[in-house]
Parts: structure tokens; C-alpha cells; sequence
């Protein structure tokens, strides 16, 4: 019976010590107060109008939603730094007559991200995301927004995952 007081309790201490050590979102303890996101501006050959805006304000939004840092608009702990490299429409499947039947949206973002307090977590790299439609559709109004929605909320997340969360 001590036996499995003994195991309970340490189970007990193990749990709420590991709650001190992350979060509901995931992250560790961040050494940083501040955070900014710098315009990340459209370079594919490709334009789409206002995507960039929106992806920079995706970002935004997701960190303040998933943190306690503050954005500020120079200055800061955190910096997201980039652009959008790649915007492409390519077929995926294709019918019996060769046409295809399915179309695919793959957008490319280059982010460089900087932490002031500790430089071995800076990096720079791409983040990739498609999302897959009709061939019949055209890419325009609703099954646009569906499309940057998807593919914006999956970019977003990996460079929290990757800047703040090293999942």
C-alpha cells in the first residue's frame, strides 16, 4: 500500500512540475517580451493582390493569440522578417481525355526570424502549404479565401512551431 502512495504522489509531482514547464499553446517559457512582424512582401512571379498583407496579419494574429508578447512596431525581442517566394497553380490529376480535374495552389514564404535574447534560436528558412480544388473551379472569391485560409493557417503555425514552440 506505501508502495502505491509512493508512485501516486511522485506521479502527482511530476505532472505539476511539467505544467510550469509549458503552456496550453505548447511553448516553453519565452525569454522575450516583445515581438514584431515585419511586411512580408509579395516576390513570386505570380501575383495574387493583398496576400501579403493578410499573411503578414495571420502571423500577427497568431502569435498574439498563442502568447503574452506584446507587438511592437520596432525594437523588439522577436523579429519575423521575409517574403512570399513562390505563388503556382499547377494540375495534380488529370481525367482520361488529359485534362485536368484537379488543380493545386502552393504558396512559399521565406522567413528569417531573430531573437534578440538568444541567437542560437534565429534561423531562416522557407515554409511551404498547398491546398488542392477543382480543376472546374476558378480560383477567385470564395474558393480563394478557402484556399490562403488553409494554407495561410498551416504557414503561420509551422513558424510558431519552429520560432517559439521547437516542435
Amino acid at each position: 500500500m506505501k508502495h502505491i502512495k509512493f508512485i501516486l504522489l511522485s506521479i502527482i509531482i511530476v505532472s505539476i512540475n511539467s505544467c510550469s514547464v509549458y503552456n496550453f499553446t505548447g511553448t516553453g517559457k519565452i525569454d522575450a517580451e516583445t515581438f514584431q512582424v515585419g511586411f512580408f512582401q509579395n516576390n513570386a512571379e505570380l501575383i495574387e493582390p493583398g496576400i501579403d498583407r493578410t499573411f503578414t496579419l495571420e502571423l500577427q494574429d497568431l502569435i498574439q493569440n498563442q502568447t503574452n508578447l506584446n507587438l511592437v512596431k520596432n525594437g523588439a525581442d522577436l523579429t519575423y522578417e521575409g517574403e512570399i517566394v513562390d505563388y503556382r497553380i499547377s494540375p495534380m490529376t488529370a481525367t482520361a481525355d488529359q485534362q485536368a480535374s484537379q488543380n493545386r495552389l502552393t504558396i512559399r514564404v521565406n522567413v528569417r526570424f531573430t531573437n534578440k535574447k538568444k541567437e542560437a534560436d534565429d534561423f531562416e528558412k522557407p515554409f511551404t502549404f498547398f491546398y488542392d480544388y477543382p480543376a472546374q473551379q476558378q480560383l477567385t472569391g470564395a474558393t480563394l479565401n478557402s484556399a490562403l485560409k488553409e494554407i495561410f493557417e498551416r504557414i503561420t503555425q509551422d513558424i510558431f512551431n519552429e520560432s517559439l514552440a521547437k516542435w
